[in-house]
């Protein structure tokens, strides 16, 4: 009986054994599948790709901070500007984060499933990249850049391609044939494209607009004709007939050959002195026209062609207001400038040229106005021409077409708010004192105050302020800042969702705009200041980057007992002025409510602000 139960024991304890084993297999089996699979969700040569672009441009926020790690967690990413699907990624989107530099070639070939690319409103410079043999490529965005050279041929072979925006670059050469029908959006206007406009079903069906501004493009959809190249069959010159030898006429060899070196040199003196000539009476000129065209582009050649054909030309000397330091100049003078790009803006590019006589002006070309009436133009020309005042950037002149539009303003060119706050941040970069923001806020208030006060008749004076549109200049140590851009919203028929109080409340439930939706726009400016965020692009420490609104999440952090959180790192340390910085974070909570009524006046902000500024100088 006893080796009954003990052998029965023995036999369970051999089972146990066994089936713990066989448990211990499958579980540890279960692991090595999950640690393939999550090997698998990542894909190296995808993050290496990523990676060039990080290490090849200079960005307005901090890549190198944020795309750390593998892309694709998860099936979800942390990095800015990423979206992932089935482990790979198929999006990026990269648009207005002011970025500069160079895209590598071939950096997207091994991002084989990518779907949207989005590089717009960027400042890049080079040739468009190369996108052979992505086939799930379906959206293509590098509008408002300095891209050059040609359109890549290979984009035609994109089958699955909807969306090519290539609008306001230095593309030239001629538009390949897009025969994707796909294709639901088409944008090749503002660059240097010349030839003929391929006449197939793909893209005859898309508007005048995008193919607008290319001086050399031709074509039934820009209703200009293309010049006629004949092509006549090459014919053979008959044979050359010798003639019999005459010995009474006949030269020695020696002095034909004479008589036509003494010839060949006589022509060479007459082209070397008629080339000389032409380059000594017109190289000057030709230097100057042809800066100025590579930089002003198309339109440039457009309105001399429109002046040239206009029986009183329109000189920009009779509409500048009462500006006694600039001299009387013309379009002409203007076109003969030499010019560079400053910037482009959702208006359109500002350049700055250099006049002959020794002058620097900002030339604004503005987009978006085709349907506005001359007089409606220059009525609010020039009523902004009138204004004055140290923290407003000064309207010299402007000029007017049908087609074109020009703002032509005192130059201030030590950059924007914008860059000063977020471009060039990490090691080596000079913080940005508390001072110094204080003495920035109270001069944009000051600027914004002015115009509520001299166009108090419009509906909202500035209606684009925005910390790009706050210009710099700097001088003995000490920051003074300029408003610009403003006064744009009476002369917009539609597109005034491009104005930054687009953001506001009131214009996105469709309620009426009024002075306050300025003021909610300089709290915007006042919250980027103080935190060193930009609108828009708050990334929240533990859940994925958000697009919620910068006022929203200071809002938060704020009713958690007036938390420092919020404050940019480089202001954090200086203690004693965190208490002017909680109370301009309350002035600016205030600015951004979301019922209009409840906003303060300008003119009460600029006296709060005045008094924060003073209690900050007597506790120094």
């Amino acid at each position: 009986m006893f080796s009954t139960i003990f052998s029965k024991t023995i036999m369970n304890f051999i089972f146990f054994i066994t089936f713990f084993h066989v448990i211990f297999f499958f579980l540890s089996l279960n692991i090595v599948f999950c640690i393939e699979i999550e090997i698998k969700d990542f894909h190296p040569q995808e993050r290496d790709a990523l990676l060039l672009i990080r290490d090849s441009l200079n960005s307005s926020i901090n890549l190198h901070g944020n795309w750390t790690g593998p892309p694709c967690i998860n099936n979800l990413s942390r990095w800015f500007g990423i979206t992932c699907s089935n482990w790979h990624v198929v999006h990026i989107l990269m648009h207005g984060l002011n970025l500069s530099g160079y895209l590598p070639s071939n950096f997207l070939q091994n991002i084989t499933f990518l779907r949207q690319i989005d590089f717009s409103n960027n400042a890049l410079f080079g040739t468009l990249p190369n996108l052979k043999g992505l086939v799930f490529l379906e959206h293509v965005k590098f509008s408002l850049n300095h891209f050059t050279g040609s359109i890549p041929k290979e984009y035609v072979e994109l089958h699955s391609l909807k969306v090519l925006e290539l609008q306001e670059n230095y593309l030239n050469g001629e538009i390949p044939f897009f025969d994707q029908t796909s294709l639901i959006s088409f944008n090749v206007s503002y660059n240097h494209l010349v030839g003929k406009i391929p006449e197939n079903f793909v893209l005859q069906r898309f508007p005048k607009s995008c193919f607008d501004n290319n001086s050399e493009l031709c074509g039934k959809i820009l209703d200009k004709l293309c010049p006629y190249e004949p092509h006549s069959p090459f014919s053979a010159p008959p044979p050359f007939a010798i003639p019999p030898p005459s010995h009474k006429k006949r030269l020695q060899v020696w002095i034909i050959g004479l008589i036509s070196i003494a010839a060949a040199f006589f022509l060479f003196l007459m082209i070397v002195g008629f080339l000389f000539c032409k380059r000594q009476g017109r190289g000057n000129e030709t230097r100057r026209n042809n800066t100025t065209r590579n930089v002003f582009g198309a339109w440039a050649n457009k309105m001399v062609s429109n002046e040239g054909n206009s029986g009183d030309s329109q000189r920009l000397g009779q509409l500048e207001f009462s500006n006694k330091k600039f001299p009387v100049f013309d379009m002409d003078d203007l076109l003969r400038s030499s010019a560079e790009v400053l910037g482009r803006g959702n208006f359109g590019v500002t350049y700055k040229a250099t006049l002959e006589i020794g002058n620097v002006v900002a030339v604004k070309r503005l987009n978006y106005m085709n349907e506005l009436s001359k007089k409606e133009f220059i009525q609010q020309m020039e009523l902004l021409g009138q204004m004055k005042h140290e923290n407003v950037v000064e309207i010299i002149s402007f000029y007017y077409s049908e087609d074109q539009k020009l703002v032509i303003y005192e130059l201030v060119s030590d950059g924007s708010l914008f860059e000063l706050l977020h471009e060039g941040r990490g090691i080596g970069r000079i913080p940005l004192d508390w001072t110094t923001r204080l003495s920035i806020i109270k001069d944009i208030a000051k600027g914004l105050n002015f115009l509520h006060h001299f166009l108090s008749s419009q509906k909202v004076p500035h209606a684009n302020l925005k910390s790009s549109n706050v210009l710099i200049h700097q001088e003995n140590q000490s920051y003074h800042s300029k408003l610009t851009n403003y006064g744009f919203l009476p002369l917009l028929k539609k597109n005034s969702e491009k104005l930054s109080i687009s953001k506001s409340p009131e214009f996105v439930k469709g309620r009426k705009l009024t002075h306050k939706t300025d003021v909610y726009c300089f709290g915007i400016i006042m919250l980027e200041i103080i935190t060193g965020k930009i609108p828009g692009h708050i990334l929240d420490e533990v859940e994925e980057t958000t697009n919620s609104d910068l006022s929203d999440w200071v809002r938060t952090v704020v009713n958690n007992d007036w938390s420092t959180d919020i404050l940019d790192l480089e202001i954090l340390g200086e203690r004693e002025g965190h208490d002017a910085m909680l109370n301009l974070t309350e002035i600016a909570l205030e600015c951004t409510d979301m019922m209009p009524e409840n906003r303060p006046n300008m003119n009460v902000v600029l006296k709060r602000i005045e008094e924060i500024e003073k209690m900050e100088k007597e506790n120094e």
